[in-house]
């Protein structure tokens, strides 16, 4: 799964629910909540505050830890 900011969290968590810890680590401790289900990376993100560099950062981390950089699809 190649994760981007553009990537809905509903997703992320159903595809890769390893990406939780991830998420709740970065301060987004709603990843259940409704409006999760229809929100992108990017808007939950900035829904928390979190600035472009942030974002950018978690996306970077997401993809390292679990998305394709390291081959696990």
């Amino acid at each position: 799964m190649k994760i981007t900011k553009k990537t809905k969290i509903s997703k992320i968590v159903e595809e890769k629910p390893e990406a939780v810890e991830i998420l709740f680590d970065a301060g987004m401790g709603c990843v259940g909540c409704p409006m999760a289900q229809q929100e992108t990376l990017e808007q939950g993100c900035l829904a928390h505050g979190m600035d472009e560099e942030k974002i950018n950062e978690l996306v970077e981390r997401l993809s390292e830890e679990i998305g394709e950089k390291n081959g696990k699809n």
